[in-house]
């Protein structure tokens, strides 16, 4: 099945578009953790039985685990997510050209799907975008303030660049399997690529801790059908700290789910 056909059952499933990322930064770990063999994997396993009731998804940031414990503790962390019916959505921002990009989308073994720059062009993500069961994310128009400072450049055409990435996305989307990452914290951009490209899904990063704006997420974030994903990280897993962190993340993902039904 393809990954949005299944994103869409879970979604359902879940009655959630909530994408639970996984930033598990060791130095953020609670102390009775970090004599685990693996603390990170220790860490995320609390989390994701505490928060698989209300996640669409799990999204760990590959950053944080590139390290040979980190990598072990992904794999684990993947294996698990999979284990509770949940898909994990790798948030990597890969690409490059030829052989480099071809063993980047090795990746895709791994996971149900990932993010992608598209700065180097269509080349550099055609092995991503040619696995047609997977979900292929790729940076429209990020939730961080420096955003703006090339994704609003405007072009020859008058059409800001980031428009411009969300129209090639839509002409690359020949297998179905093409998403954007589109922000909560710039709501405007949000609806005005929404209105371009009705048919894509989106990943709205920028909830929680960044201050986004869930009512935009959803009401541009969705498609008609109502696939998409909305994420928080740091405002789950971080919610709570010591001996019973994981209680608090879990309160905080059912949190956000209710949060973002009021709107769907």
């Amino acid at each position: 099945m393809a990954f949005f056909d299944r994103l869409a059952d879970r979604i359902a499933t879940t009655n959630s578009v909530v994408s639970v990322g996984l930033d598990t930064d060791p130095r953020r770990i609670p102390e009775h953790l970090q004599d685990k063999d693996l603390p990170q994997w220790a860490f995320n396993r609390r989390i994701i039985d505490e928060t698989c009731e209300y996640a669409a998804c799990y999204k760990p940031n590959a950053a944080f685990y590139e390290s040979a414990d980190g990598w072990r503790s992904l794999r684990e962390t993947i294996a698990y997510a999979h284990g509770k019916d949940v898909p994990v959505l790798l948030d990597a921002k890969r690409a490059d050209i030829g052989n480099t990009t071809r063993q980047y989308a090795k990746l895709l073994d791994e996971v149900d799907a990932i993010t992608v720059n598209p700065y180097m062009g269509r080349d550099s993500l055609q092995p991503f975008l040619d696995r047609d069961d997977k979900g292929i994310f790729i940076l429209c128009r990020t939730s961080n303030p420096g955003g703006a400072d090339l994704q609003n450049l405007q072009l020859d055409s008058g059409e800001p660049l980031y428009e411009r990435v969300a129209a090639l996305a839509d002409l690359w989307n020949t297998h179905e399997n093409v998403g954007l990452v589109v922000g909560a914290t710039a709501p405007e951009e949000l609806a005005d690529i929404r209105e371009s490209v009705p048919d894509l899904p989106f990943l709205v990063p920028g909830i929680g801790a960044q201050g986004g704006d869930a009512e935009a997420a959803i009401e541009h974030g969705l498609r008609a059908d109502g696939v998409g994903l909305v994420n928080s990280s740091r405002g789950i897993i971080f919610a709570g700290e010591g001996e019973r962190f994981e209680k608090a993340a879990g309160a905080a993902a059912k949190s956000l789910r209710d949060r973002l039904n009021r709107y769907r």
